[in-house]
């Protein structure tokens, strides 16, 4: 089969989900014998021409493109769409529901079958100004009239697009990275002023939705002694916010922020912290989370359905999302139970390797490519359809429903 991918910044993967999501299916892809063309953008591979290169075998198409905030995930999009209706796909697979804005291009153009990935409802992300979260949400219905399947990452995603739209959805979660080797002597931890086992790391971009703000406010009112907090992550056009948060922490010696980290440094950092805490008010399926999980580190999150769906008393610790003194409480357990929290790390251990696996994610992904290129073509487009089903959705992003609990 011969598949493009559109939707993913680029490869290889730096930071993001999608990012890590592409590089290790697509990888495994390619070593089974098929063709990948994944379409990037310039603001990510620094080039401003176009050009190609090859990262582990999947063919990466570097498109020039605007570098301002939320327009080169668009035009790439669009650039993506139109390049791939120039040549004979099997399978144009677009990841994330903006992008997806577009699947109707190779759809009435092409006789590719077109694959959405749903990996959260960006539309309720908060650095989007409204009129980005509209045409975000549009590409949502654009992904409901005009895509051959729907994946989804999470069953809470699963009973979003059943309740809203009456779309059936395949559910396909994503699965950890292997963080690969890292450094035995902690140089890198020891440089941060890190003692190991005596830190709380939080890995993610540094984005409101995130809450790394609850967590800061969680430890400076906790104040564990010997324990600090390190911020693992870079902003994603979210500098002000970012800054606000370096504000809040001015004062504490004992909260770091690492910036990004990659590689065996990201490995140590992980590896070597008592407690992985995700306090986010919005998620896909957390990597971030699945790692810290496969790499036995306790993990305490916040109790929105997709950790819910990940962590049970067995196997982690929730706390109230958005509730500073109910983090407060999980944290202070936490560190006074280190032989219960042991036990729980090992459960979500064994549970991560049993049923979130990329060889079989990608076995999946491709039995779904193959079962709709041997398919009869069902449904036929209408553009004006699609325009007509979008008439009444509101510009004003506080009224787009919430995603469902």
């Amino acid at each position: 089969m011969k598949i493009a991918v559109i939707g993913a910044k680029g490869l290889p993967a730096k930071q993001g989900g999608i990012e890590h999501h592409c590089e290790e299916i697509y990888s495994r892809i390619v070593e089974q014998g098929h063709s990948v063309d994944l379409f990037a953008r310039s603001s990510y591979t620094d080039s401003i021409a176009l050009h190609h290169y090859d990262v582990k075998g999947v063919r990466v198409v570097s498109l020039p493109c605007l570098n301002l905030k939320g327009m080169d995930a668009l035009l790439s999009s669009a650039l993506g769409a139109i390049a791939s209706s120039g040549t004979r796909y099997d399978i144009i697979h677009f990841h994330a529901i903006g992008p997806a804005l577009f699947s109707w291009l190779p759809r009435i153009t092409t006789k590719a079958k077109i694959v959405v990935t749903c990996h959260g409802l960006d539309w309720q992300r908060a650095k989007w100004s409204k009129a980005s979260s509209y045409l975000i949400r549009l590409g949502e219905r654009a992904a409901v009239r005009f895509a051959d399947e729907i994946i989804v990452v999470s069953e809470d995603l699963r009973s979003y697009f059943k309740q809203t739209y009456g779309r059936e959805t395949l559910y396909i979660p994503n699965a950890p990275s292997s963080l690969g080797e890292s450094e035995p002597k902690f140089s890198t931890g020891t440089s941060l002023g890190l003692n190991q086992g005596r830190y709380i790391v939080f890995l993610g971009r540094l984005v409101p939705e995130k809450c790394p703000d609850l967590l800061i406010k969680a430890f400076q009112k906790l104040q564990p002694q010997g324990w600090k907090l390190a911020l693992v992550g870079g902003n994603s056009d979210t500098a002000q916010f970012t800054s606000q948060l370096t504000d809040m922490a001015a004062n504490n010696k004992d909260i770091v922020f690492t910036g990004e980290l990659r590689g065996a440094r990201l490995a140590e950092i992980i590896r070597g912290a008592g407690l992985f805490v995700l306090p986010s008010e919005l998620e896909g399926l957390p990597l971030a989370l699945l790692e810290a999980m496969q790499e036995g580190i306790p993990v305490l999150a916040s109790d929105i359905p997709v950790h819910k769906q990940l962590i049970t008393k067995e196997r982690g610790m929730l706390f109230r999302v958005g509730d500073v003194d109910s983090c407060v409480r999980s944290l202070d357990w936490a560190i006074h139970h280190p032989k219960e929290l042991a036990v729980m790390a090992g459960n979500a251990q064994e549970y991560v390797h049993a049923y979130y696996n990329w060889d079989e994610i990608t076995t999946k992904t491709l039995k779904l490519y193959a079962t709709l290129c041997t398919s009869a073509n069902t449904q036929e487009p209408i553009v004006q359809d699609f325009i007509q089903n979008t008439q009444g959705l509101t510009l004003d992003a506080a009224k787009v429903p919430a995603l469902p609990k």
